[in-house]
């Protein structure tokens, strides 16, 4: 593949993340000659406003067509983008993430009842101290307050109790992303870390299924040793497979 006909590389960052989370894969891939553009959520409030949104700053960026990676909620909207714009996208790649919408009786409300606990401690106790509330089931065990965990904290402190209202918003509203999977044609991965116990590897092994159901091409990747925050848990990891990934694009 020459420099040319390479997609350029749409990275989405899941709840409360930024461009940080990412920084382990834009470093070496843009020093590879890949260009990368990591988009900003805001305060949109649903998942297909989110990927309409990034669209809009892929085009303002002039980016042409997209190799995407999403991670987490990021995953969702690159779903959801393919959906919306299926000619943009070279290629997807969907890290520690999941397809299905929120879950019917007791599941749902207690999904609901958790991220609303977590909404309101962001309120009144800030959001640094829900971070590392929210951030202990992140990452892997291994890393539970040592530096990595005291960077992903930084990281989701940043963001405003507003900013997290939104995307709790987006989420309880999360569309079923099943028939989207079913649709892929353009060459796709799906990876998560090991320990990741909010979208493990079974729930990946589904969204595989799917989108082979449908006819498309992919690959299913666990990261050895990762948790839920695998590209910061293991940069080198990640980066290894989505250069697999992007080999497979043209």
């Amino acid at each position: 593949m020459t420099a040319t006909t390479r997609p350029d590389l749409l990275f989405l960052p899941g709840l409360l993340c930024d461009a940080e989370v990412w920084a382990g894969q834009t470093g070496p891939l843009a020093a590879a000659g890949w260009r990368c553009t990591v988009v900003e959520h805001g305060l949109a409030d649903a998942i297909d406003t989110m990927a309409a949104q990034a669209l809009a700053q892929a085009d303002a960026a002039g980016l042409g067509r997209l190799a995407v990676v999403g991670h987490s909620m990021g995953g969702r909207v690159a779903m959801a983008l393919w959906r919306l714009a299926p000619q943009r996208v070279a290629g997807l790649a969907l890290l520690d993430t999941a397809a299905h919408p929120l879950p019917p009786g007791e599941a749902g409300v207690a999904e609901r009842a958790g991220r609303e606990r977590l909404l309101q401690m962001g309120r009144e106790q800030g959001m640094a101290a829900m971070a590392r509330d929210w951030a202990r089931g992140m990452v892997a065990p291994a890393f539970l307050d040592g530096p990595l965990f005291a960077q992903v904290v930084a990281m989701i402190a940043r963001r405003t109790p507003a900013h997290h209202a939104a995307q709790i918003q987006a989420l309880l509203k999360r569309p079923d992303a099943a028939p989207t999977l079913r649709s892929v044609t353009v060459p796709s991965l799906l990876l998560c870390g090991e320990h990741d116990a909010w979208s493990p590897a079974s729930r990946h092994a589904e969204m595989q299924a799917l989108i082979q159901e449908g006819g498309g091409t992919t690959a299913l990747t666990v990261v050895p040793g990762a948790g839920h925050m695998a590209p910061m848990e293991s940069p080198e990891a990640v980066t290894r497979a989505l250069q697999d990934w992007l080999a497979l694009l043209t």
